[in-house]
């Protein structure tokens, strides 16, 4: 006979509780993670009664208190009701509390005004002041645009940026979401400028990407880009002033044009030193990819102006706006080899340098 005393029934398993959540920044969860949790359906919508302490943001996305979302949460909110979820396997672990929880997402990025607010444009409106928030997803996911959510679709997801601890689209991707939903023509001119002063981007990625989303064709963005390239100019000219005075380099004449004695006009220059008859060149062509000539017609006209220069004997250096920002000490090393060489060259045809 078995005297050992029946066992117990098995104990449920208990549900994550909340309270973990009471002082965390981000009280936003959907109502799958509250289901993970314990918290059922009909629990979920008794507790956002009108006038309960909880309230639904977005379909199925609540917010775990009854006042105003804060920025941070709209944002999480947003990715939220975008983000793929992973199904949860079985009841969750109880929480580290030394660990605020820390949502994930899968295919969905902040974009636009939003996203630019977040990479630290002072031009940018405060997240507050957004009706909407841009969010980025793949162009067959089934969603639609509702409440502070605004859904912006693309073939090909860009690689997410960390910002503020969200996940972000690249700059020319957020600025080009952004000048879609834009008709203010200085706006847009602020934000394309900053992009380039602020040092976020190159010119030539921004036009790129506002040539993929065909907004090229609109009057006020190509007036906003035709000022993007002067000052992505400007920015450029500005690297190879300092380059030259940092890095202890010869002073050259600047922006000129050489032509031969009673000859053609063989091209300008931004900075030449005629004893040497070495030239800097800023390659300006990326930019204008899309806009004005196709690229590779305006690579062939750098070439040709190269070539010919160097049959004449004058060592052309061409100069990117990247190089010059990411690599200025590399790049005054390949002028200072250029201007060192010149007298082991063969003398350079006499040229007429002109003000440009």
């Amino acid at each position: 006979m078995n005297h050992n005393p029946p066992l117990p029934p098995a104990s449920p398993l208990s549900p994550r509780p909340l309270h973990h959540l009471a002082h965390d920044r981000r009280r936003v969860l959907t109502a799958a993670q509250l289901r993970a949790h314990g918290v059922s359906a009909a629990e979920t919508n008794e507790q956002c009664r009108p006038g309960g302490p909880w309230q639904q943001l977005l379909p199925g996305v609540v917010l775990l208190h009854p006042g105003p979302p804060t920025s941070e949460e709209r944002l999480h909110a947003v990715l939220l009701y975008a983000a793929r979820q992973s199904a949860p396997a079985g009841v969750p672990v109880q929480p580290d509390a030394e660990k605020p929880y820390r949502p994930t997402y899968r295919e969905a990025m902040i974009t636009g005004l939003a996203a630019l607010n977040l990479h630290g444009f002072s031009c940018a409106p405060p997240l507050l002041s957004l009706e909407q928030i841009d969010v980025l997803v793949p162009r067959l996911r089934r969603l639609r645009s509702t409440g502070c959510a605004r859904i912006v679709r693309t073939p090909d997801l860009p690689a997410a940026e960390q910002a503020t601890g969200v996940p972000v689209a690249p700059v020319p991707r957020a600025l080009a979401d952004a000048v879609a939903q834009l008709t203010d023509a200085n706006v847009v001119r602020r934000l394309l400028t900053e992009a380039v002063r602020g040092g976020h981007c190159e010119p030539a990625t921004v036009v790129r990407e506002l040539n993929r989303a065909k907004l090229l064709s609109r009057p006020h963005v190509v007036d906003a880009v035709d000022s993007l390239l002067a000052e992505g100019r400007a920015v450029a000219e500005d690297g190879l002033y300092r380059m030259v005075h940092e890095y202890g380099l010869p002073d050259p004449v600047w922006n000129v044009d050489l032509r031969l004695p009673g000859g053609p006009h063989l091209g300008g220059l931004d900075a030449y030193w005629p004893e040497q008859a070495v030239a800097v060149e800023l390659d300006t062509r990326a930019p204008r990819q899309g806009l004005r000539q196709d690229d590779d017609e305006v690579w062939s006209e750098y070439a040709r102006k190269r070539e010919h220069l160097e049959r004449l004997g004058i060592t052309v250096v061409h100069v990117t706006p990247r190089k010059l920002r990411d690599a200025m000490e590399q790049q005054a090393a390949v002028v200072r080899t250029a201007l060192m060489a010149a007298p082991d060259r063969d003398p350079a045809a006499y040229v007429v340098v002109l003000p440009r």
